[in-house]
């Protein structure tokens, strides 16, 4: 796997750890309330439910992108998912009822416990199953649908995030203190944008080549 993809995907997985949502709110509350320990273990499980669902993806997508693999409308397909997701996180004005949400998280310390709620928080939004699935349907066919490289680039990504993550965790105090309605409000925007942005790159990756769209940029 060339330089390119791997940048991308250490990008990528930065970007992720700061979507606004349910999962933001309880890691930086873990933290604040249990410690930074708590809040690994809560991410922990997080981590394992992005698994999960790139697992499914992977192989509920495979077969589909054996036959479509070189058909330049599987451009417009990833891109027009990360476009709605895009619209749907820049829409989307839910972040104070999550901040509030994320306060009723009980106080004891179980690992195993914090774990499991890490995990079944993000395995049951079913957005994020259709977001690896976009990204699967369109990294794939990129990287010739070789396994190890799609692993490589899947657990770099899965790595940043959770790299990123534990920065958060130990910065908790101080996002938490920033972290009032406007800001939330304008960051769930700003990563809203770039989804959307990513949508339309690569929906003209099907009309023109990578190295056109990248003399473009």
């Amino acid at each position: 796997m060339d330089f390119y993809n791997i940048k991308n995907a250490i990008l990528l997985g930065f970007f992720l750890s700061f979507m606004i949502g349910p999962v933001f709110f309880m890691l930086i509350q873990t933290s604040i309330t249990k410690g930074a320990r708590a809040a690994i273990a809560f991410n922990t499980g997080v981590i394992l439910g992005d698994v999960a669902f790139i697992v499914i993806a992977y192989y509920g997508s495979r077969h589909l992108l054996e036959q479509i693999k070189d058909d330049p409308r599987l451009f417009f397909i990833g891109g027009l998912i990360l476009i709605i997701y895009g619209l749907i996180t820049y829409l989307d004005k839910s972040g104070k009822k999550e901040a509030e949400a994320s306060m009723d998280l009980p106080q004891n310390n179980n690992y195993f416990k914090l774990i499991l709620k890490g995990f079944f928080l993000n395995f049951i939004n079913i957005g994020v199953l259709a977001f690896w699935l976009g990204l699967i349907v369109v990294i794939g066919p990129k990287l010739d649908m070789n396994p190890s490289h799609i692993f490589y680039y899947f657990t770099i990504i899965i790595v940043s995030y959770f790299v990123t993550d534990i920065g958060k965790i130990v910065l908790a105090k101080q996002l938490k203190k920033r972290m009032t309605p406007l800001v939330i409000y304008r960051i769930k925007r700003v990563m809203g944008i770039i989804l959307i942005v990513f949508g339309v790159i690569l929906m003209l990756n099907g009309v023109f080549p990578k190295e056109q769209i990248n003399e473009l940029l």
